[in-house]
């Protein structure tokens, strides 16, 4: 068995580092390429910066799907989501209190919520079908609609808008062709690192006899993760706050509407029970969490270094349940 191990866990481990990488290369030329386009800028910062850090979890989504292993996919989107509140913003929380100044923020939370509890619903009946996938894609198109219209109605010294402008600002300097070409290359290997994940995922799985949605809820929703917890302990470092709770928003936001709908169009399933009863209620509980410590109290929203030690902590006891699931299973 540890032969047979070897193999896999060097495809995974590989594929993590390149998917970690490429991701980064994929947002930088994609953002690149828009502003030669002339798109404004607010628009770059949802689509690109938002929803692009979740570009690591739709290509596992649907090379898993494809790979007949769609509960790998579905435990990567609510991992991730898992890893996103409770790691990535626990531990910006702990690199710098976390101040939510943006109206725009403000209204997303409760879109979360709302598509969060949705995702629930729909799982209900124990299975993620094509029906479910097209009303899921059916609303990402919505929402990234609705926040494109918002977004151009904010003020230009709105925290958000001015955070968006100086992360562009920061972006390597490149001509349309070289954003064109890091651009390809980043897509290129985030589809090869995706698979080499997939692969050695699925395959570690099968020698542990360990469900693959398990793998996906841990090793590779942590390891999708990554591009967010590197991107928010950046902005916690430089104070940009809102930007870094509007790419933890979107990212979970596209997790929940984009990737979750691959699996359940490219190869439609049952849902395992411990999702349905332990996994996304943990998820759902994390969110409403997150929003209720977002909250203004005494005229100002902050996350606190305290509430990001306790969403640390949840984190952590969710990856103790886990291993005790896992090991009594």
């Amino acid at each position: 068995m540890t032969t047979a191990l070897i193999l896999p866990a060097f495809l995974l481990l590989i594929g993590l580092v390149l998917l970690v990488w490429s991701s980064d290369q994929f947002i930088e030329g994609a953002a690149s390429t828009a502003i030669h386009l002339n798109i404004s800028p607010l628009v770059i910062g949802i689509v690109v910066l938002g929803f692009g850090t979740s570009a690591p979890e739709i290509f596992v989504a649907v090379l898993a799907s494809l790979d007949d292993s769609p509960g790998l996919a579905i435990g990567n989107v609510v991992g991730s989501n898992i890893a996103n509140i409770g790691l990535v913003l626990g531990v910006a929380a702990l690199v710098a209190p976390i101040a939510i100044k943006s109206s725009l923020l403000k209204r997303e939370f409760p879109i979360l919520l709302a598509i969060s509890i949705l995702g629930i619903v729909l799982m209900l009946d124990k299975d993620l079908d094509m029906t479910d996938g097209l009303i899921l894609l059916g609303l990402l198109f919505i929402v990234i609609f609705w926040m494109i219209r918002a977004n151009k109605k904010i003020q230009p010294d709105d925290p958000l808008a001015e955070e968006t402008l100086h992360e562009l600002e920061d972006l390597p300097k490149m001509s349309l062709k070289k954003s064109l070409v890091i651009l390809l290359v980043g897509l290129v290997l985030l589809v090869a690192s995706a698979k080499m994940m997939v692969w050695g995922a699925v395959d570690i799985a099968q020698i542990f006899n360990i469900p693959d949605v398990v793998i996906g809820l841990t090793i590779v929703a942590v390891g999708t993760s990554l591009p967010e917890l590197a991107a928010a302990i950046s902005a916690a470092r430089k104070g940009e706050s809102d930007l870094m709770i509007g790419n933890i928003l979107g990212s979970n936001l596209f997790n929940l509407l984009a990737v979750m709908s691959m699996p359940a169009l490219l190869a439609p399933s049952l849902i395992e029970n411990s999702t349905l009863i332990q996994d996304y209620p943990i998820m759902l509980a994390l969110t409403l969490a997150m929003l209720l410590v977002a909250l203004p109290r005494k005229g100002k929203a902050e996350i606190t270094k305290v509430e990001g030690g306790l969403l640390l902590a949840s984190f952590i006891g969710y990856m103790i349940l886990l291993y005790f699931r896992t090991v009594s299973g």
